[in-house]
């Protein structure tokens, strides 16, 4: 793994990890929500092997980037570009998991020209397009209850949250943890460094602040600024049958939605194996499309 702090035009800093193969071909990772860039470490072992470079990088208020007030998705693209542009990379892939998955959207619709595929695993759907919450996290259902109903209060519960947030997990606890979710995920999170490169990537994204964290999290719930039906590159969508973060029929909406989806449903998985048992297979198919 490489680190690299980049400064940007407007004086702001963006922090990066790099993993795989360091001459490979380039795939920008975006990371899911409450997480860091430590989360692309998921892709290190298969990316070495498949030589792709893959690039993780914090979003903006989030572990060692600089916050952006009043940030929105479409800001994302310009930064990616000035980013990429930085590391001398024209053309690449995008990866994006989670929460990552309306990054990964933003920068296909406004980068045709530099995006070549992108994958987006156990991803976020337009929440603020939902005719009803019934798919998602019942947690999910309350923020987004909470965000449409009582803003202030949900931001007072961040605040509140952040001094336990940013606290490591002691070991003897994690099975608690685990209990709370499907057996196939909590199966693959015994493994200790996939518990890490989940848990402790969400650690560090509220080690700035917990404003950051915020403002990644209302984003997810306004509206994109473009409609899925005009990105014109190429999407592999993966979902696992046994998602409850977010359904499996909303992946099917989503992936309908798109002009150039193939979508593969993983029957047997959750949203945190089928990433972390299946990333070989996803980033071959990511670097073959």
């Amino acid at each position: 793994m490489t680190e690299k702090i980049l400064r940007l035009g407007n004086g702001a800093q963006i922090a990066l990890d790099e993993y795989g193969d360091p001459n490979g071909a380039p795939v920008f990772f975006c990371h899911g929500w409450p997480s860091s860039r430590m989360m692309g470490v998921l892709t290190d072992e298969a990316a070495r092997d498949l030589r792709l470079r893959v690039i993780s990088m914090d979003r903006p208020g989030i572990n060692e980037s600089t916050l952006q007030e009043n940030r929105t998705l479409l800001d994302w693209p310009p930064l990616l570009r000035e980013v990429a542009e930085q590391l001398g990379i024209g053309a690449f892939r995008i990866l994006g998991i989670s929460g990552g998955a309306p990054y990964a959207f933003a920068s296909a619709w406004a980068m045709p020209e530099r995006v070549e595929t992108i994958s987006v695993v156990s991803g976020a759907p337009p929440l603020s397009e939902l005719e009803g919450t019934d798919g998602l996290l019942r947690w999910y259902r309350w923020m987004l209850s909470l965000h449409r109903t009582r803003p202030e209060l949900l931001r007072f519960g961040f605040q509140v949250a952040r001094p336990f947030a940013v606290r490591r997990l002691p070991v003897r606890l994690r099975p608690l943890l685990l209990k709370l979710l499907q057996p196939c995920d909590a199966q693959v999170l015994r493994d200790a460094p996939a518990f890490e490169a989940c848990f402790e990537s969400a650690r560090r994204a509220w080690s700035a602040s917990a404003e950051g964290v915020m403002i990644d999290a209302e984003i997810y719930a306004r509206p994109w600024g473009f409609p899925l039906e005009e990105v014109q590159t190429p999407v592999r969508l993966w979902h696992g049958r046994k998602d409850r973060s977010f359904s499996c029929q909303l992946a099917e909406k989503v992936a309908a939605r798109l002009p150039r989806c193939e979508l593969r449903i993983v029957e047997e998985a959750g949203h945190y194996s089928l990433p972390i048992r299946h990333m070989a297979e996803i980033l071959r198919d990511l670097k073959s499309a």
